[in-house]
């Protein structure tokens, strides 16, 4: 029972799991700009990979970011089509909880640490979450959201969200006076790790749920339409 799980919000990421969220293929792209030319072959590429036939799909995963407008709307509107197509659903996952399962794996944190995840917001800002470990390591529940999503200054958010936390994420790497990373912190979400996040809460919710896959823009989209000008004669 394959699941695809895809990831606009830093890199251009595609991964097939099993149901049990093993990593069947993976691919990832460093790539903020080509988000639509990227996506669909990176997708045949891993079902080749994984010897997956897409009718064999059982679910497709999102992340939700946050993220800049453009590349986030790509990969969701990637993910509704497809699974719409192969008559599927379709799950959402922030990506930003992605990253904080991740530093439980790789670090090893115990239950109750807390992690700070800060990505790129460009504009000399950052998204960021912060969250409580709750689980051991390889546990798909592990972690709960205390506080945010949101956007703010590297200096704001270390004043205000950074105390007694382990910082990780790519917000870090931009900004490592205000936001030292933690050694070997991991930097952007990995796809299978938002398919690992659905699985889990998927079985705690029971059958037929659904995981929202609205975006997270956090802030409005710098191109807006021009407002209607009023002709002067009336």
């Amino acid at each position: 029972m394959p699941v695809l799980a895809l990831d606009t919000s830093a890199a251009v990421a595609v991964a097939v799991t099993d149901d049990a969220g093993r990593t069947l293929s993976t691919r990832s792209v460093a790539e903020q700009r080509r988000h639509a030319e990227l996506l669909a072959p990176m997708i045949v590429e891993v079902l080749a990979d994984a010897g997956v036939d897409r009718s064999a799909l059982t679910a497709v995963v999102a992340g939700t970011g946050p993220a800049p407008f453009t590349g986030l709307r790509v990969g969701l509107v990637t993910a509704r089509t497809l699974a719409l197509a192969l008559g599927v659903p379709v799950h959402g996952v922030s990506s930003l909880d992605a990253v904080a399962l991740r530093a439980v794996d790789t670090l090893g944190l115990a239950g109750g640490a807390e992690v700070l995840v800060v990505a790129d917001a460009r504009r000399r800002e950052v998204y960021w979450a912060r969250y409580r470990v709750t689980g051991a390591a390889g546990s798909p529940a592990g972690i709960e959201l205390v506080a945010g999503p949101g956007v703010d200054s590297p200096a704001r958010v270390a004043a205000e969200h950074a105390g007694g936390a382990v910082v990780i994420g790519r917000g870090g790497v931009l900004h490592p006076d205000e936001l030292p990373l933690a050694p070997g912190a991991p930097l952007d979400p990995e796809p299978a790790d938002l398919a690992r996040l659905a699985l889990a809460r998927l079985a705690a919710a029971g059958p037929g749920a659904l995981l929202a896959t609205e975006p997270l823009y956090l802030r409005r989209p710098d191109a807006v339409p021009t407002a209607e000008r009023k002709s002067a004669l009336g």
